[in-house]
């Protein structure tokens, strides 16, 4: 009678398996299990803070309804630099009357209407920048501008953020005006047909647009 002893020895546990030479029975006994490694991690991550820096503002004024810090715009070389704060120009009544000729007041800030095939830009398509009578905010770029037969100046688009559009009191229309004075240039109409990119028509007032060529550049 005898005993067969074999040891067997993996990674996670050592066993030994003991044979009995009669009943060829073999026996598994666990005698050494090590205490589970303490898991470790590969990657260490290490974390750095900083502390608070002052973030200037970068977003434009233009991008408000009020004028946080009003900026110039200039055309030159047909190019319209920067835009105006909308509302960047207020002036009271009285004061608008000393720098706006009868006609121009009442256009602009009574909201009137010049005749039909009257106004100097009517039939008028030189090449350059259409501004503000009031103000001086460039508006509409030359080549936006269309003989639509209706004897007003027509443009099909005004210059991103240059032109407020409000509904008429009647519903009927809506009202164009300059963002950064408020007064009035006209109505917009849509879908009647023209080839135009928009199928918009900005029926515009002369008495309310100032004529820049691409040599100069318009001031507020």
């Amino acid at each position: 009678m005898g005993l067969h002893v074999l040891t067997y020895s993996p990674l996670s546990s050592s066993k030994t398996i003991i044979f009995n030479s009669t009943t060829i029975t073999p026996t598994l006994c666990n005698l050494l299990r090590p205490p589970n490694p303490k898991p470790t991690s590969l990657f260490r991550t290490r974390f750095t803070t900083f502390p608070p820096k002052h973030i200037a503002s970068v977003i434009p004024a233009a991008g408000f309804a009020g004028s946080l810090h009003p900026s110039k715009r200039s055309f030159r070389g047909g190019v319209v630099v920067a835009m105006a704060a909308p509302g960047s120009t207020q002036k009271s009544e009285e004061e608008w009357r000393t720098v706006l000729s009868p006609e121009q007041f009442r256009i602009l800030r009574l909201k009137g209407t010049e005749y039909p095939g009257t106004g100097e830009y009517d039939k008028f398509f030189e090449d350059g920048i259409y501004t503000c009578a009031g103000c001086g905010t460039p508006l509409y770029r030359s080549t936006t501008k269309f003989n639509s037969g209706c004897g007003w100046p027509a443009f099909y688009e005004g210059l991103p953020g240059a032109i407020n559009f409000n509904p008429d009191p009647d519903g009927m229309r809506t009202e164009i005006t300059c963002a950064a004075c408020g007064g009035h240039l006209g109505h917009v109409f849509k879908g009647e047909g023209f080839r135009t990119p928009t199928n918009e028509r900005h029926c515009v007032n002369s008495i309310s647009l100032k004529f820049v060529p691409p040599s100069s550049s318009p001031s507020q």
